[in-house]
């Protein structure tokens, strides 16, 4: 699925013109980028978290030459489902 399936099922399953259930879509992923580059933490009941955790700093290897790589330090999201998303169980 992509941003532009959800479009469509919103706009299809509201009745909300495609345009305003674009600008909806298009509002909730935005206001969730700025809360994550917050740092804040985005819990969805039913869904799951989204949170900002720290990355380590190390060593890596590029795939394609063997050279080894610094990873700087920095952060990431991470997603932890929740108990209904959980299909694979």
């Amino acid at each position: 699925m992509i941003k532009q399936d959800l479009i469509h099922f919103v706009a299809e399953h509201t009745g909300l013109p495609r345009v305003k259930a674009e600008a909806a879509i298009d509002t909730i992923f935005d206001r969730m980028k700025k809360a994550l580059a917050g740092g804040d933490r985005i819990e969805l009941r039913g869904f799951g978290v989204f949170s900002v955790r720290p990355r380590k700093t190390g060593i890596g290897r590029n795939p394609r030459t063997g050279a080894e790589v610094a990873i700087t330090p920095g952060r990431a999201v991470r997603f932890k489902p929740g108990k209904e998303l959980h299909v694979l169980d």
